[in-house]
């Protein structure tokens, strides 16, 4: 890597939350008139702590939940020494016989042993007790961790009844929305930040998120070692919990980590002097913790056993088929998560992901397999039938021996076999799945697009969005696994992590250290193929993959509304609401004579479309009266161009629709009891009379239910149309190209062939593409300093993707770009991120 020279500085002014002469601001308040919650040094743990309250839904709720996970690893270690020391298998097993004088039946308590019996063996089981020891000193720590928590989250529950006035009955009907901007109206009366006279809500996610950026960002960069390529598995990811916490303990909270407190970085870390001292001391110290975690394996995998065990153990016997259910899973929440992007929002975008995104997995049943699997469930069925009906005729049949056992086995077997056989009504579109998922996910790898029917698009989703039971199996690897990933393949990533954390790290006024990734500019961090062309004055280092910073960034304008953006995003985001309505504009009279026909066709669609409010708006405006809250509706949401989704983003902008939806309602800052119950809901088809007869919690609950709704579908609109247009430009820019070095002699030909292999065309690095018909992003592209092979960047001219039902050919976008730099070699600076 490059030696970097940059320095860690303060940021500037266009980064800045603060209002214009304020960014030095100290308030001072008269020492009589400070309130309880004036000038709080920790404003990171103390936001978290307010967060999590509203997340799990009050103090009492979050009290027995912590008290059970007390006595649930308790029970966990004493049941688990009960079974292996205090229990007699011969007499359970019938291999023994007991004498009885009373009755000839065999009860449970005649398996257990005596007290005194069952205390001397565990005595002279020497790793019971280091086991009892290692769980007793764990348990007594969580105790501690337990009342200290309990004494910080009463202040969080006096904070809500008296600063915020919310009581805790009412807290799990407010949406987190409401209670930010109640936290932002009362920092002028309680200053909580006395460095900022306001508060924005850009600074509560800061605070909330601000390791989380930093993980979101490494792993966009392609920093942390998740991915492998394996001999016989190929490109896998392996990231878990067990990692991802040693992650965390090695670079913000650890002892030794990289930041001295909760919101700074230590001081030695903001230079660029002593970098490869630096990179020592972190191998060094990513090595002993490595050492640490293979010392302790046995005992965390002993403990992942038995909590697995307990845990899954009721539900595949329940549900049999709960393990061939997917999930999205660490790796997938990581990669597919915006910049400042709170739990309960990534959760609930996923979540409606989540059906199209099994439908899309499912579409890739293998027909050989489909065969066996009908009939092996065909003769375990018949089998199972019968045992089921001699069980039916006399009870006694179960009273032989395995007769139980096999009935259990053959009703497993038949399950699983049934979850590869497809449903016979499917009908085979993965493009279009690809789309609805597109629409919930908002990310997505260029080299999908068009190969959504391939297995190497199916292979690299499903490492997204994988099995339940391969995540359970990981889990269970990790604590095997992770001590050789940290030893052998993050230690060799030292020097990068520690320019990284330098040269993406800034000082914000009033929040202190957060990630430069977090703030959304489009000039530091933009990239030119996602509509910041002219916009950023970013290199490939610093561009974000994925167009994240800008989709990042229409996010969070979306979910916080009254949030004022820095001025780049602002003209952002202006020019983007232009490009709709011009586009809206000249596409107005096609939609218009196109939906009638649409409308009439949507039992003829496959049943791959997302049952949501996002298939009305794709169709045109959209009316209050027309407002479906269950998503039933039956028009399929893919068959768009830029056009339509133009047609949508117009329909819900700020100067139509989605502004008059919000100030129909009563604001979200006053509280509920505040709420008139015979509020009207101007064109909206719900019904009146539960409106007026409800609860003011439950007006308050369905007012946000409708504009989370809205915004959640604005967002999604937002994601295709960026999507397709970042594609239009990709494409034009290749054609460009392509027509350039058909034009050339030999010698510019070679010489343009060079310069394509250095290159970085729009494309993930994250998921890099072993496929032939489309453009290899060159090594370039990613932030780490190389030496480009040409190689690499040898392709074939990329092919036309399928296109979708109802996609129309929309021409190519006509802008060009300014030829973006060469990657320099190992001798050359890294780009200044800072502009001083």
């Amino acid at each position: 890597m490059a030696h970097f020279e940059t320095e860690y500085q303060r940021l500037e002014a266009s980064y800045s939350d603060s209002p214009p002469g304020e960014e030095n601001l100290l308030v001072h308040v008269p020492e009589g008139s400070k309130s309880p919650w004036h000038h709080i040094e920790n404003l990171d743990l103390f936001f978290q702590r307010v967060y999590n309250l509203h997340q799990k839904n009050g103090f009492t709720c979050m009290l027995l939940g912590e008290i059970f996970e007390l006595v649930q690893l308790v029970f966990v270690v004493a049941f688990t020494v009960f079974l292996a020391n205090c229990v007699d298998y011969d007499i359970l097993f019938a291999n023994k016989s007991v004498i009885h004088t009373d009755s000839s039946k065999v009860t449970l308590p005649d398996a257990f042993l005596p007290p005194d019996v069952c205390s001397a063996r565990i005595r002279h089981n020497v790793p019971v007790i280091f086991i009892l020891i290692i769980s007793g000193v764990f348990w007594l720590h969580r105790l501690v961790k337990f009342i200290y928590n309990i004494c910080c989250y009463f202040e969080i529950r006096s904070f809500y009844i008296n600063a915020l006035k919310v009581s805790m009955a009412d807290l799990p009907y407010f949406t987190w929305q409401e209670v930010q901007a109640r936290i932002v109206e009362i920092q002028k009366e309680h200053q909580i930040c006395i460095h900022k006279k306001e508060l924005t809500e850009l600074d509560i996610y800061h605070r909330i998120l601000r390791f989380k950026n930093y993980m979101v960002a490494m792993v966009n960069k392609s920093l942390l070692p998740v991915r492998f390529r394996l001999p016989v598995l190929g490109d896998t990811v392996f990231y878990t919990r067990g990692l991802k916490y040693n992650f965390e303990l090695i670079f913000f909270w650890g002892p030794g980590s990289l930041f001295e407190n909760e919101w700074s970085l230590k001081p030695e870390y903001k230079r660029g002097g002593n970098r490869l001292e630096l990179a020592d001391r972190l191998s060094s110290r990513i090595l002993w913790i490595g050492i640490a975690n293979l010392l302790l394996c046995p005992v965390i995998l002993i403990w992942q056993i038995l909590y697995a065990f307990f845990s899954y153990t009721e539900v595949i016997k329940r549900e049999p088929g709960s393990l061939g259910a997917r999930c999205w899973s660490l790796y997938g929440r990581f990669y597919l998560r915006h910049f400042n992007e709170l739990d309960h929002e990534l959760m609930s975008r996923l979540s409606k992901g989540y059906k199209a995104s099994s439908k899309y997995m499912n579409c890739f049943m293998s027909p050989l397999l489909t065969v066996v699997a009908k009939n092996v469930a065909f003769f375990a069925g018949s089998i199972l039938a019968v045992l089921i009906a001699l069980t039916i005729y006399d009870e006694d049949v179960l009273a032989v021996e395995h007769v139980l056992t096999s009935i259990t086995l053959l009703g497993v077997c038949v399950t699983v076999c049934r979850s590869f056989i497809p449903d016979q009504h499917m009908v085979f579109c993965p493009e279009q799945l690809l789309k609805v998922i597109l629409a919930h996910i908002h990310y997505m790898p260029d080299h999908w697009q068009g190969n959504a029917h391939r297995y190497e698009t199916r292979d690299e989703f499903a490492q997204l969005f994988q099995y339940k039971a391969v995540f359970i199996l990981e889990e269970l690897l990790s604590p095997v696994v992770t001590p050789f990933i940290l030893i052998f393949c993050l230690r060799r990533k030292s020097l990068e992590i520690i320019d990284f954390f330098r040269n993406f790290t800034v000082d914000v006024v009033g929040v202190g250290d957060t990630c430069s990734f977090a703030q959304m500019d489009v000039r530091q961090h933009g990239h030119p193929a996602w509509m910041s062309a002219g916009k950023t004055e970013a290199s490939i280092y610093q561009q974000a993959e994925d167009g994240k910073t800008e989709l990042s960034l229409m996010h969070f304008a979306i979910t916080n509304p009254h949030w004022q953006p820095p001025r780049e995003s602002t003209h952002f985001i202006s020019l983007l609401k232009e490009k709709v309505h011009r586009e809206a504009t000249g596409a107005q009279q096609g939609v218009t004579g196109e939906n009638q026909a649409l409308t009439s066709t949507n039992s003829l669609h496959c049943d791959s479309e997302p049952r949501s409010l996002v298939a009305n708006l794709l169709l045109g405006p959209p009316s209050l009266a027309s407002l479906h809250l269950a998503r039933e509706t039956s028009i399929h949401p893919v068959s768009i161009g830029v056009s339509e989704p133009a047609l949508g983003l117009r329909s819900l902008s700020p100067v139509s629709t989605s502004l008059h939806l919000r100030s129909s309602y009563p604001s979200a800052r006053l509280p509920p009891h505040e709420h008139s119950s015979a509020r009207v809901m101007t064109g909206s088809s719900t019904d009146a009379r539960t409106i007026s007869s409800g609860s003011s919690a439950w007006e308050g609950q369905l007012t946000s239910m409708i504009l989370s709704e809205y915004a959640s579908t604005e967002m999604s609109i937002h994601a295709l149309y960026m999507h397709e247009m970042h594609k239009q430009q990709s494409r034009g820019e290749l054609s460009r190209h392509t027509w350039h070095r058909q034009e050339s002699d030999e010698s510019s030909e070679s010489v343009n062939e060079d310069f394509e292999a250095g290159r970085s065309f729009p494309r993930s690095s994250t998921f890099p593409s072993t496929a032939t018909t489309h453009h290899e992003r060159a090594p370039s592209q990613r932030h780490h300093h190389r030496a480009s092979d040409p190689a690499a960047g040898s392709s074939q001219v990329q092919r036309s993707p399928r296109v979708p039902m109802g996609w129309s050919e929309d021409r190519q976008m006509g802008r060009h770009h300014e030829p973006v730099p060469e990657e320099g070699s190992e001798d050359e600076l890294p780009p200044n991120i800072q502009k001083v």
